[in-house]
């Protein structure tokens, strides 16, 4: 368990990737993306900034269509 908390935890800070991170938990991809939402850690590590950049640029997108 202790493994898990830690990928877990170094995940969420993004210092490992998903594959990293279930590697050392010791679980697949898939049941280490289970795993985070039982600790309420999201799958997308954004924060607002990105967030805003990425609805720019889809926005930008959409209007040269």
């Amino acid at each position: 368990e202790a493994a898990v908390l830690l990928a877990t935890r170094l995940y969420e800070r993004g210092k490992l990737s998903l594959g990293q991170a279930a590697e050392l938990a010791g679980y697949s991809k898939r049941t280490f993306m289970e795993l985070l939402g039982r600790y309420g850690v999201s799958l997308f590590n954004y924060d607002a900034d990105e967030l805003a950049d990425d609805a720019q640029r889809l926005a930008s997108y959409r209007n040269r269509r």
